[in-house]
């Protein structure tokens, strides 16, 4: 069991060491064409999910602000790790910041996951302190999804979204359509400065 954890953490140091030796001789992306990604993203995901829950595109409208993430998730024997890239927009100033995000923990099992998650923040306060000073999700940070009857009856699925307090609300899709679970447990997301 400790051969394996041990090779599963060396093969994710030496994936990290030849990502940054790739950047190094191959030099950074364009940061033009990296914040078109972004917003492209941004626009594929908010479709999905207002095709999913069209409840969601209001809220967001009357919300103080949003935020958008695409993560891709590793899943390697005992250990798990996720990077994303994300933007956040403020609806009062129409500005974006342009953000990453990062999460790690254990997990069993060997796969990659993809999946998507939208905040809409409906605090000043709370907003502004996703961007400013970002947040990170320690310890469990895990919740079940509520059930919307109506939206049950109409689309024949529940609603997956969750509270974290009344300041934001989160939505969690995969490849598959909306989560039931929204898993935040050990993410931590942040300012892109390269992007900014």
């Amino acid at each position: 069991m400790k051969t394996t954890s041990l090779a599963s953490i060396v093969f994710l140091l030496f994936a990290s060491f030849y990502a940054l030796e790739a950047e190094a001789i191959f030099g950074k992306k364009n940061v033009d064409k990296e914040r078109a990604e972004v917003l492209e993203m941004r626009e594929e995901t908010l479709a999905r999910l207002y095709d999913e829950k069209p409840s969601a595109e209001d809220m967001i409208s009357k919300g103080v602000g949003y935020a958008v993430f695409s993560n891709t998730g590793v899943n390697l024997l005992l250990v798990s790790t996720a990077n994303g890239i994300g933007i956040a927009h403020d609806n009062s100033s129409d500005k974006d910041t342009f953000m990453k995000m990062f999460s790690a923990g254990g997990g069993v099992g060997m796969g990659v996951k993809k999946f998507s998650a939208v905040f809409i923040f409906h605090s000043r306060d709370a907003f502004d302190q996703f961007v400013e000073k970002g947040w990170n999700f320690s310890g469990q940070a895990d919740a079940a999804a509520t059930t919307d009857s109506e939206q049950k009856e109409q689309a024949g699925s529940m609603e997956a979204a969750i509270g974290l307090n009344e300041a934001v609300t989160v939505y969690q899709m995969t490849d598959k359509g909306l989560a039931l679970q929204i898993t935040l447990q050990g993410t931590k997301y942040w300012q892109d400065e390269d992007l900014n």
